[in-house]
């Protein structure tokens, strides 16, 4: 009967310590399991944490693919969604860098006073395979915004994003009013004529 109340006394205090860590943020219960087994971490660790925790929100990326234009609307939303969801620029383009600065200029002072980090990736060879392959090698980025009168955009909405899928959701920014719909009832047109021929 002894090692039976033994035993339950056991089990009842796992029980009180159990409940009473329900109660413990994550940090808590991590402290005192290191009271508990006699680790005493490092403050350093500690400080580096809680810094990489505030940080962790702007690591995250919006990457544009950008052409020879950049329309206001486009810039608008990429503003707007960076500065909603906390996260930085990073601007993709076959362009120079130069084209991708000149571009940039107008909003230099809004990205700065947004606090908008803005990385321009200057890439070169097939576009479709090496944005691919960029987007790959950089996770960071949440997803790729183009505007709809781009090579991107057209290739995507063509359905050439099934040979080589795309790692990240694309967003087209469609720029003039019904522009999306009207090149849809276009494309419908010019399939239906197709299929006209060769029937």
């Amino acid at each position: 009967m002894k090692k039976l109340t033994a035993i339950l006394k056991t089990m009842m205090k796992g029980l009180e310590y159990a409940e009473g860590g329900e109660y413990l943020t994550p940090r808590q219960k991590g402290a005192y399991l290191d009271k508990a087994f006699g680790i005493n971490p490092a403050i350093a660790i500690a400080s580096h944490t809680s810094k990489t925790e505030a940080t962790d929100n702007r690591r995250r990326r919006l990457a544009l693919y950008l052409g020879s234009q950049l329309p206001k609307e486009v810039m608008d939303y990429v503003l707007q969604t960076c500065s909603n969801l906390k996260h930085d620029l990073t601007v993709i383009t076959f362009e120079t860098e130069g084209t991708v600065e000149r571009l940039l200029a107008p909003y230099e002072k809004t990205l700065a006073d947004a606090q908008i980090d803005v990385k321009i990736a200057a890439l070169n060879g097939d576009p479709i395979s090496r944005l691919t392959r960029y987007l790959r090698s950089h996770p960071e980025i949440a997803f790729l915004a183009c505007k709809e009168t781009g090579y991107l955009a057209h290739n995507y909405m063509k359905g050439g994003q099934n040979k080589t899928p795309l790692p990240v959701p694309v967003v087209v920014v469609v720029t003039k009013k019904h522009a999306a719909e009207e090149k849809l009832l276009t494309e419908q047109q010019q399939i239906s004529k197709n299929n006209a021929k060769i029937a």
